[in-house]
């Protein structure tokens, strides 16, 4: 299958022309979107109109899919590899998370022990303004760090706290504490190795209850103060302004993302799966 790769910005981001995502890729055409991908971080496909099943059929490629199941209740009818990821309410009842505010930077599900490799979400319903998605590239962030921070990180590991989600609200079922250095979540490597690129990447997860193992409180909020200053610019960034149809593929192990705050009133409906990941390995500061 022919297919036309175009980059979005200088660090990160590049679209996909040419491709009917219901159609299954022949191996040729698997290995070069792959390639696209690791090299880009972030893949678009536009004017795609996929069932849930397509959806899976297409993510499937990549790995095998997992599920969330503490939002067992947002998954699409039928398909629990499918997240509903919308502020839409029918009789009361939200159907998807995450609602119509902010979503700060962060990686999916950071707070697992093998977080996805990937993300797939695809735009159902979108409203006219707002609700655009960020990208970062975290190898990036990496390389620009000064010698004494990376000094500082070199071999430390990062709690990812897993009762609140990025739009900052309490997950269901699940109790926080007022001790960042005591939340529930895994520990990982701050400075991540890539197992299939080799390339290195700052791996933070997201900015709240997050705790530096083994460091007092103040000392790791400062430190991650610090590391945080160099993931606020616009310089390695991708900016996506979302049309109906699109479908997004993003490296989870490389990049954070963050979503804009849109009207409550408008309605936003995507759906999404996540591609099952593998544990972290520690890679060394130099």
């Amino acid at each position: 299958m022919a297919f036309e790769i175009t980059k979005l910005t200088e660090s990160l981001g590049a679209e996909i022309s040419g491709l009917d995502l219901r159609q299954p890729f022949d191996a040729e055409t698997l290995a070069g979107v792959r390639a696209a991908w690791l090299g880009n971080l972030v893949l678009r496909f536009r004017g795609q109109n996929l069932s849930d099943a397509e959806l899976i059929a297409f993510s499937e490629q990549f790995g095998e899919l997992d599920r969330v199941p503490t939002w067992d209740q947002y998954h699409s009818p039928g398909h629990p590899e499918v997240l509903v990821v919308s502020n839409v309410k029918e009789g009361g009842q939200a159907i998807g998370v995450l609602g119509d505010g902010e979503a700060s930077w962060h990686t999916d599900m950071a707070y697992i022990e093998r977080p996805p490799t990937a993300s797939v979400l695809h735009a159902h319903e979108i409203p006219e303004t707002g609700g655009d998605t960020s990208y970062l590239n975290m190898y990036a962030v990496l390389d620009a760090l000064p010698p004494e921070l990376l000094e500082a990180i070199d071999g430390r590991q990062l709690n990812h706290d897993e009762t609140h989600d990025s739009g900052g609200d309490l997950r269901p079922g699940k109790t926080a504490s007022d001790d960042v250095s005591t939340m529930p979540g895994a520990h990982h490597p701050m400075i991540r190795l890539h197992p299939e690129t080799g390339k290195k990447a700052l791996f933070l997860g997201r900015r709240l209850h997050a705790h530096i193992i083994g460091m007092e409180v103040e000392q790791s909020e400062a430190l991650l103060d610090q590391l945080w200053r160099f993931c606020a610019g616009d310089e390695f960034t991708f900016r996506h302004q979302w049309q109906l149809g699109d479908v997004l593929m993003w490296d989870n192990r490389c990049t954070m993302h963050r979503r804009e705050a849109f009207d409550p009133a408008a309605r936003r409906i995507m759906h999404r799966t996540e591609i099952i990941g593998e544990v972290p390995v520690a890679a060394g500061a130099t």
